[in-house]
């Protein structure tokens, strides 16, 4: 079992910048000296609202409207376009949740959904419209997800999802893991984060320590899309995480204007392996409402990825996936039959 772990007395900085993320669309392009006009900018502050940390908005740069790190966090107006074929729940998390929070849809393993709360809302978020409210941990949701996992001896992975798991604070993921330890027939933990991402303060002792210290086969997937993303600050994070015998592994999402290209998967490949990561999935884009903005075709994304197969080494190139509702594993994008026009 996990021994315990100091806590801090003081509200740590982490926790301190989530509190500040920007949350106005109009300050969001005061600070990059931009006009809104230009970038259609959606400034109602409505439905799913902005929120970027400014520790990822000192990696945008100023004047420039094709930022590949604006461009995934500023509210458009494309995204109150109807578009069909783009719902609110594209990949069927609701009717593979067995118990509130607790999603089960592949052998083997289950996710949790631990939390809502983000430090980044991305616009292309598969999420963004999940009733948070209905799922949310309280403690008898989180005992009822404890008896299922009891109950299902086959599921030997339990992935930490969200929301964002590590907007938790680390007593609390202590404590989840502590009684995640006692199921007998739980092996791996997976926690999937964008947090250090944006801001990798996140990455503190105390988590570390926790990653260190659970018997549990531990593996860490982070969210970047893009090589501007990673700078010292954050490779200083990954790195420090790594020191836990953690596995660290990327999942991308392919997006217009932002990282379709093959000079752009190359170099988040490179750079993600410089920091420590393995690129691990690239996502064809969830058809969310709100969304379609983002979009390729298919068969530009199998263009992109034969490319990187021909230039990168093996171990360099990311799985090309689509998930499908109801589907019992994510699709590889060479099976998906290509129809012309």
């Amino acid at each position: 079992m996990i021994t315990g772990i100091p806590l801090k007395q003081h509200r740590p900085d982490w926790q301190l910048q989530m509190s500040q993320a920007v949350a106005d669309p109009a300050e969001l392009l005061r600070l990059l000296e931009l006009d809104p006009m230009q970038l259609e900018a959606d400034l109602s502050e409505t439905g799913f609202r902005l929120k970027v940390p400014m520790a990822f908005i000192q990696r945008m740069q100023k004047g420039k409207p094709t930022d590949p790190l604006l461009l995934q966090v500023l509210t458009r107006t494309a995204e109150h376009d109807v578009t069909p074929g783009y719902v609110r729940d594209p990949v069927g998390d609701i009717d593979a949740m067995k118990t509130p929070g607790l999603i089960h849809k592949y052998s083997g393993r289950a996710l949790l959904v631990v939390t809502g709360a983000c430090a980044v809302h991305c616009r292309y978020c598969f999420r963004r419209h999940f009733p948070y409210g209905e799922a949310n941990m309280s403690r008898e949701h989180w005992n009822q997800a404890l008896d299922y996992l009891s109950e299902n001896p086959d599921i030997h992975e339990i992935i930490l999802s969200g929301g964002d798991p590590l907007a938790l604070p680390d007593h609390r993921l202590h404590e989840m893991l502590s009684e995640l330890e006692g199921i007998p027939h739980l092996k791996r933990l997976r926690i999937h984060t964008r947090l250090p991402v944006v801001i990798p303060n996140r990455v503190t002792d105390e988590l570390v320590a926790l990653l260190s210290r659970t018997r549990l086969i531990t593996c860490v997937v982070v969210h970047i899309n893009h090589a501007q993303e990673i700078d010292s600050s954050l490779s200083s994070a990954l790195a420090y995480l790594g020191e836990s015998n953690t596995t660290l592994l990327n999942q991308a999402v392919l997006l217009k204007d932002i990282n379709d290209t093959e000079l752009a998967q190359s170099e988040l490949a490179e750079s993600l392996y410089e920091a420590g990561v393995l690129p691990y999935y690239l996502h064809l884009l969830d058809p969310v409402q709100g969304s379609a903005h983002f979009d390729i075709e298919a068969s530009r994304a199998q263009e992109i990825h034969e490319s990187l197969r021909k230039t990168l080494p093996g171990y360099l190139v990311p799985r090309l996936v689509r998930e499908t509702s109801g589907e019992p594993y994510k699709t590889p994008i060479e099976s998906i039959q290509i129809v012309s026009a």
